[in-house]
């Protein structure tokens, strides 16, 4: 039987990703699992961000940012850039990450990510505690060591993993593919 709770962020899972950010010569990576898809034509990204971030203040100023998706083995990483401010530590160094170089935005992408995204703000809505800044997809970056020989990504070779309340969970096994619960009927795209 369900209970009625009072109004929260309950919503489980979470993906984890590295969000880094870039304005006036300064770099950041933040730790975000308020993270996820908010459009497919164009495609779009959103993130959440609590103002009192510098993740914030930098997306603020440049308009771009980059999601980097880590898999297990950068959890450690994961934990200390969600913990430690970036305004006055180099969370780059401390987490042993690589910073590399975008194509279309300031943000690095982060070389042990992956999956790096480049995304520019097309809208940013203050919501209260938080903004939640949605950026079109510039650019997608995809490690070949984690897609089958006709491109595709693998996600069990990607072991992406997930924020369940203050826990971390690795995303288990495959349970059945999109549309197959369907059939008799047309699957819409």
């Amino acid at each position: 039987m369900k209970e009625a709770r009072r109004p929260s962020t309950l919503f489980l899972p979470k993906p984890v990703a590295l969000v880094t950010s870039a304005a006036g010569g300064k770099d950041n990576v933040m730790t975000a699992s308020w993270v996820n898809v908010a459009c497919m034509e164009p495609p779009m990204l959103c993130v959440a961000v609590r103002s009192s971030r510098f993740t914030h203040e930098l997306i603020g100023k440049s308009g771009r940012f980059t999601v980097n998706v880590p898999g297990e083995e950068l959890l450690e990483a994961a934990e200390l850039c969600g913990n430690v401010s970036g305004s006055e530590e180099d969370k780059f160094r401390l987490a042993g990450l690589t910073r590399q170089a975008a194509s279309r935005v300031e943000a690095p992408l982060i070389a042990e990510c992956p999956l790096s995204i480049e995304c520019e703000v097309r809208h940013s809505l203050e919501l209260g505690s938080h903004t939640l800044f949605v950026g079109e997809v510039m650019v997608v970056w995809v490690d070949s060591r984690i897609t089958d020989d006709a491109g595709h990504l693998l996600v069990e070779r990607m072991r992406p993993f997930v924020l369940n309340y203050r826990e971390y969970w690795g995303m288990g096994e495959r349970l059945g593919t999109y549309g197959s619960g369907a059939p008799p009927f047309k699957v819409i795209p």
